[in-house]
């Protein structure tokens, strides 16, 4: 992406008034072009696949096409950020590896926090020249070098508390920070020593100290709440003696 240009953004929803929202929240972003609106998920669909967005801004419950059935035909042309009034769909959303997840009524400062969600994954795609491309994580004698945007930012173990993993990037939720890395959860997983730090799902990597409780299939970790995926039930039973 050109980091100069503004990233372009369409919102699909059934309910005008929730498309107003959207609309006066992306008037207040100067780096955001809404260039399209729609109560019609269908000519939402055709509109996303015929043209260069970068955001859409998706509701779930829609007729003729919900909004997990249009993430599918969309593959990975565009970051999702689903808007729903139903919280029971979260983890849902994880599983399609949505980038940000606001519930209605939604807030400037909510969507203003998607926003720069999506805009700092573009920013970490752009090219750079310091010689760093290629660099994942390295970690060493309890300390983890996290290459973020254009810098490698240094972080104590003890000071993560989980991470998670979109397709193309990761998130690392820290004691006191959250950082955006494009580089896999995976490679993270590789770097991270175990039994410290434990994959609980596809889309989560845990510390394993900073677990508050678990319980029907659910971590518990500060204000989170990570689902434990079917294939790494055993894992977790192992490694927390539950």
């Amino acid at each position: 992406m050109n980091r100069s240009r503004n990233l372009k953004a369409m919102a699909i929803d059934d309910e005008p008034i929730a498309l107003r929202v959207i609309e006066t929240h992306a008037q207040k972003i100067s780096q955001l072009d809404l260039i399209q609106t729609t109560t019609n998920a269908v000519q939402g669909l055709q509109f996303a696949l015929q043209h260069e967005v970068d955001i859409i801004f998706l509701d779930i419950q829609m007729p003729d096409l919900t909004g997990f059935q249009l993430l599918k035909q969309l593959s990975d042309k565009s970051k999702i950020v689903l808007t729903t009034a139903y919280p029971q769909y979260a983890l849902q959303g994880y599983e399609h590896d949505v980038i940000d997840y606001l519930l209605k009524p939604i807030s400037f400062d909510r969507f203003f926090q998607s926003f720069q969600k999506v805009l700092r994954l573009f920013q970490l795609k752009a090219p750079v020249s310091n010689g760093q491309e290629g660099l994942g994580p390295a970690s060493t004698h309890g300390v983890i070098f996290i290459k973020t945007e254009h810098k490698l930012v240094r972080v104590n173990h003890d000071d993560v508390f989980y991470l998670q993993g979109g397709k193309d990037y990761t998130t690392i939720f820290t004691r006191t920070d959250k950082l955006l890395s494009l580089t896999s959860l995976t490679k993270f997983e590789e770097a991270l020593p175990a039994p410290l730090f434990l994959r609980v799902h596809k889309s989560f990597l845990v510390a394993v100290n900073k677990i508050h409780f678990i319980e029907r299939q659910r971590i518990f970790i500060e204000n989170a709440v990570i689902p434990i995926g079917d294939s790494y039930k055993d894992a977790v039973i192992r490694n927390t003696g539950i």
